[in-house]
């Protein structure tokens, strides 16, 4: 699973035909670190799709990296440290602004 604010940030970045198979390999990256919660997953992902800033070639390049050892895409991607989720929350938007979001859409829907 991606998050809707990361899937927004590719769709931004990437074409079309390559947003789509771009999140399918993020959404392969989850088994990457056992026992992560939703946030953990996406720092990860979020990590593959910062260093790739948009670029396919760069995209893949990073996604091996995490394949190799996920902490090396934290650390590249300055996803690191402990003000990570501020850097996320400043790169991709608030993440619980976007769930009260979600959640008032999916309740109009009802």
């Amino acid at each position: 699973m991606v998050s809707d604010r990361l899937q927004a940030w590719v769709r931004a970045r990437f074409g079309p035909s390559e947003a789509e198979a771009v999140l399918d390999l993020l959404a392969d990256l989850v088994p990457l670190a056992p026992g992560s919660s939703a946030e953990g997953i996406e720092r990860i992902q979020a990590a593959v799709v910062l260093l790739s800033g948009g670029d396919s070639r760069r995209f893949l390049d990073a996604v091996a990296l995490a394949q190799e050892d996920w902490r090396d895409v934290l650390v590249e991607a300055g996803l690191a440290d402990g003000d990570w989720v501020d850097e996320l929350n400043a790169t991709l938007g608030d993440s619980s602004k976007s769930e009260r979001a979600g959640r008032q859409s999916t309740s109009r829907r009802s």
